[in-house]
């Protein structure tokens, strides 16, 4: 089995004419020849992501999902900016070729952008992978110095200060979740009031040194070299990138952490190895973070609640469209549950905290 990420048969409903697709971009790439062989990557619940296969060279297209979308989200323009900015100070952006606005071609915007053959590290290793706990330690330590070299970009040298307002960025962040969360209701969820209100209450003041916000960082999204597996060449899913408080986006990344010792239900969500032997825990997470950063941390327990909160509007609001038939894909299906054991697990942070 190959161990650089895979792509599989496109899912039902979210085809791709290889026609079309080609006669546009060999009007914007030059040199193109053949034809291309299009399949889909299946990881990833929001963007769709394609492998465009010609004979000499591969690319990536991503477009948004079918169906609703949440006000502001999906910009295609945007993301492709980003990757061709933030190139310059964080060189682990793909190059982004060419963005299309015009939604006749394909019923959507689109931009294309080169392919990083590597490993992504979805639930399990790969099975021709093989890392000892020395080795997983390490792995862990670079992808959290990713992080914090991240944050510590100089975005204002990249073109990117008008990227986001940092000033009352918390704020903003839990009221427009909570506002998200409202809209993408459906029955049978549940309403995390009291998280809600222990949130709003428990907002500390925004980051002294606000940074780049990658606000999906997990490692799903970052591409490892395959001759070595420690190192990381590439960082994907820029969509949700801003200018705002890096502590924030730290509990963006711990929400998505499980640890070995997390209850069963945390695990069926796993999307990330982070449980195997070698791979801190979130409090030795934060830690390392904290000391690579050169700062501290002493209130762990909100950035980790609201990163739980807003990865169950995330759910939420991809589940309303399952929900409402705007989408066939069955992984959906199981959302609402995963929304009512972060709900519960939240709590008891919560419950923990005060005490």
């Amino acid at each position: 089995m190959a161990l650089t990420d895979q792509s599989t048969r496109i899912r039902e409903g979210e085809e791709l004419d290889a026609a079309v697709i080609d006669a546009y971009l060999k009007q914007h790439i030059p040199g193109l020849g053949g034809t291309p062989r299009i399949s889909q990557f299946p990881g990833g619940a929001s963007n769709l992501t394609y492998l465009l296969e010609y004979p000499e060279q591969e690319f990536v297209l991503r477009r948004p999902p079918f169906g609703h979308k949440a006000k502001s989200a999906h910009d295609m323009g945007r993301e492709f900016r980003i990757l061709n900015q933030l190139n310059s100070g964080f060189p682990y952006c793909p190059k982004a070729y060419v963005h299309c606005t015009d939604e006749s071609v394909i019923g959507s915007e689109f931009y294309v952008m080169e392919r990083v053959k590597g490993i992504i590290l979805r639930d399990k290793l790969p099975p021709d992978l093989s890392l000892d706990a020395d080795q997983t330690r390490t792995l862990c330590k670079s992808f959290i110095d990713r992080l914090v070299e991240l944050h510590n970009v100089d975005y204002t040298a990249c073109g990117l200060a008008d990227l986001g307002k940092p000033e009352g960025y918390v704020q903003r962040q839990i009221g427009g979740w909570s506002d998200r969360y409202e809209k993408a209701m459906t029955p049978d969820a549940p309403h995390w009031n009291e998280i809600k209100a222990w949130l709003k209450d428990k907002m500390p003041a925004d980051h002294h040194k606000p940074g780049i916000v990658h606000n999906d960082y997990r490692f799903d999204n970052v591409i490892l070299d395959p001759n070595d597996p420690l190192k990381i060449i590439g960082v994907l899913d820029w969509e949700l990138t801003t200018i705002g408080d890096p502590l924030m986006d730290l509990g963006n990344t711990l929400a998505y952490w499980i640890e070995a010792n997390d209850p069963q239900p945390l695990h069926m969500m796993r999307r990330q190895p982070s449980h195997l032997p070698g791979m801190l825990t979130r409090r030795e997470f934060v830690d390392y973070y904290a000391e690579r950063a050169g700062i501290r941390i002493d209130n762990f327990d909100f950035y980790y609640t609201y990163g739980l909160f807003r990865l169950a509007g995330i759910m939420q609001q991809i589940y309303y469209r399952y929900y409402h038939g705007q989408t066939k894909d069955q992984r959906f299906a199981q959302f609402i549950h995963g929304n009512k054991t972060l709900e519960q697990f939240s709590l008891q942070i919560i419950e923990k905290s005060r005490l």
